[in-house]
C-alpha cells in the first residue's frame, strides 16, 4: 500500500518539494531559492536549468528526511508559476534562451500594437485574457523574433515551447529520450493561445501570434497519469497531477463549489471565484481561466483577480534597500510605528494587474513627510497588499453579483498576523486561515491523488479542510474608507509613468 503522495511547486523564487498523507498532513518538505535575473529595467528571467537542478535537489532531500523511497509514494503532482515562458531543444533539452518570466515587461510594445488593431479586449471572447505583457503567447512571440534561428527550427519540430510544468514534466520522464511534452488546461490557458471553450490550441490566435503549433504541448486534464518518472530518487513513480500555482491553491483550499473564493499571498497576489461549469465574462478587469479539469469530468471555471507585486515587494525592501535582514523582520519593524503616517507604496513595478491592466504605470511612494521613517514604508509595505486585494474583491463582488462574507487566505504571507488583520480591516470581512496554509503543493497533491485513487473523490478532500485562525474587522468605518481613500489617490499617481 502506498503510503504517501508527493507535490513538486515550483515557484518565482524557489522550488518545493512536499510529501502528504491520506489526511494532507505534511510529512516532509524542502525548498530552495533560485536566482532572479533582471538584465535590463523591466526584464525578469530565470536559468531553466537551474530549475531543473533545484526540483531534483529538493526531491531527494524530502524522500530523506523520513528516509522514503520511491516505492512509498502513489503518485507525484506538480504545480508551477504561470506564464514563465520556455523554449527548448527536443534533441539535447538545452533551452535556447533564460525563461521569460511573468512578471516580465520587454513586450510592451507589442502589446501597444496588437491592441491598436482591436483595442485590449481583443482576444477576451476566446481566452477570458486582456492583452498584457503578463501572458505567455507574446514572450514566446518575442523568443523566436530575438533567438537567431528559432523561429526556422520552430516550425521544422526542432524547439519545444511550454510553461515550467511541462519542462519539468518533460525532463522527469525521459528529457530527450522519450520525454512526454504535456501541459494541462490551465497552463495552457494562461498563454493566449487556447480556446477556453474548445479547450485546445486555437488556430486563429496561433496566427495572429505566428506561433508554430508544431512546437506546443499537448493539451490534458489536471488530474491524469501523463508518465511515469525516470528520475533515480523516483523512478516508477507517476506524474499524475499539473495544476498552475493559483489553480493548485483553490484545489488545496477544497473551493469545489460554484462562489468559493481564496486568495494567496506569494510574490504576487491572486484571488480566484470558482465559477462552476459556466465560464463567466469579467466587465470590471479580472480574467477568466480554467480552474481545473479533474480527468473525464467537465472543466470548471474561475474568476480571477491577479496582483502583480505583494511579496515580492517585501524580498525588495530586503533585497534592494537592506531594510530587513529576512522577510519575517517586517512585521517586527512595521509594528514599531502605530500607523503608516500617510505613506502609501503602490508597487507597479511591473505596470498594474487587475483591476486597472495598466502596463505603462510605475511604483510609487506617496505621502512622504519629514516625520515618515523605515517603520512607516514598512507598514505601506504590507498594506499595499491588503489595499491591492480589497480592490480585486470589490470587482469579483461586481462580476460575480456574489458578496462574500468571508476570504479563505494561504500562501508565504499568512503568517503574518498584522497583515492579516489589516486585510480584515479593509475589507470589512472575516479572513479565515486553513490549518494547512500552504495549499498551492497540496493542491497539486490532490490532483495526483485523484488520479490514481490514492483519494476518493472531492467529499474526501473538503473533509481535510479545517480553520487555523479567523481574524475579525477591528476598524471603524470612517478610519476604513479615509485610509482606503488615500489609496486610491496614490495608485492614480502611477499611472502613465512610462510612455506608451
Amino acid at each position: 500500500m502506498k503510503s504517501y503522495i508527493g507535490a513538486i511547486d515550483q515557484g518565482t523564487t524557489s522550488t518545493r518539494f512536499m510529501v502528504f498523507d491520506k489526511s494532507a498532513r505534511i510529512v516532509a518538505v524542502a525548498q530552495k531559492e533560485h536566482q532572479q535575473i533582471f538584465p535590463r529595467p523591466g526584464w525578469v528571467e530565470h536559468d531553466a536549468l537551474e530549475i531543473l537542478r533545484r526540483t531534483q535537489e529538493v526531491i531527494g532531500e524530502a524522500l530523506q528526511q523520513r528516509g522514503l523511497q520511491a516505492s512509498d509514494l502513489a503518485a507525484i503532482g506538480i504545480t508551477n508559476q504561470r506564464e514563465t515562458t520556455l523554449v527548448w531543444e527536443r534533441k539535447t533539452g538545452q533551452p535556447i534562451s533564460n525563461a521569460i518570466v511573468w512578471q516580465d515587461t520587454r513586450v510592451a510594445g507589442e502589446v501597444a500594437r496588437f491592441a491598436s488593431d482591436g483595442g485590449q479586449g481583443r482576444f477576451r471572447a476566446q481566452t477570458g485574457l486582456p492583452l498584457s505583457t503578463y501572458f505567455s503567447g507574446l514572450k514566446l512571440r518575442w523568443i523566436l523574433q530575438n533567438v537567431p534561428g528559432a523561429r526556422q527550427r520552430a516550425a521544422g519540430g526542432e524547439l519545444l515551447f511550454g510553461n515550467i510544468d511541462s519542462f519539468l514534466v518533460w525532463n522527469l520522464t525521459g528529457g530527450p529520450d522519450g520525454g512526454v511534452h504535456v501541459t494541462d488546461v490551465t497552463n495552457a490557458s494562461r498563454t493566449q493561445l487556447f480556446h477556453l471553450k474548445t479547450l485546445d490550441w486555437d488556430a486563429h490566435l496561433l496566427a495572429a501570434f505566428d506561433i508554430p503549433r508544431a512546437m506546443l504541448p499537448e493539451v490534458r486534464s489536471s488530474s491524469e497519469v501523463y508518465g511515469v518518472a525516470r528520475l533515480a530518487a523516483i523512478s516508477g513513480v507517476p506524474i499524475a497531477g499539473i495544476l498552475g500555482d493559483q489553480q493548485a491553491a483553490l484545489v488545496g483550499q477544497a473551493c469545489f463549489r460554484p462562489g468559493e473564493v481564496k486568495n494567496t499571498y506569494g510574490t504576487g497576489c491572486f484571488l480566484l471565484m470558482n465559477t462552476g461549469e459556466r465560464s463567466v465574462p469579467s466587465n470590471f478587469g479580472l480574467l477568466t481561466t480554467v480552474a481545473y479539469k479533474l480527468g473525464r469530468e467537465p472543466a470548471c471555471y474561475a474568476l480571477e483577480g491577479s496582483v502583480a507585486i505583494t511579496g515580492a515587494l517585501v524580498q525588495w525592501l530586503r533585497d534592494n534597500l537592506g531594510l530587513i535582514e529576512k522577510s519575517s523582520d517586517i512585521e517586527s519593524l512595521a509594528r514599531s510605528v502605530e500607523d503608516n503616517g500617510g505613506v502609501y507604496f503602490v508597487p507597479a513595478f511591473s505596470g498594474l494587474y487587475a483591476p486597472y491592466w495598466k502596463e505603462t504605470a510605475r511604483g510609487v511612494i506617496a505621502g512622504l513627510t519629514r516625520y515618515a521613517n523605515k517603520g512607516h514604508l514598512a507598514r505601506a509595505v504590507l498594506e499595499a497588499t491588503a489595499f491591492q486585494s480589497r480592490e480585486v474583491v470589490e470587482a469579483m463582488e461586481k462580476d460575480s453579483h456574489i458578496s462574500l462574507e468571508s476570504l479563505r487566505v494561504d500562501g508565504g504571507m499568512v503568517g503574518n498576523d498584522l497583515l492579516m488583520q489589516f486585510q480584515a480591516d479593509i475589507l470589512d470581512r472575516e479572513v479565515v486561515r486553513p490549518a494547512i496554509p500552504e495549499t498551492t503543493a497540496l493542491g497539486a497533491g490532490y490532483a495526483a491523488g485523484l488520479a490514481v485513487k490514492f483519494f476518493s473523490g472531492l467529499e474526501e478532500l473538503r473533509a481535510n479542510w479545517s480553520v487555523d485562525h479567523t481574524w475579525k474587522p477591528r476598524l471603524g468605518e470612517a478610519q476604513r474608507q479615509q485610509l482606503y481613500r488615500g489609496w486610491k489617490k496614490a495608485v492614480t499617481r502611477s499611472f502613465d509613468w512610462m510612455d506608451s
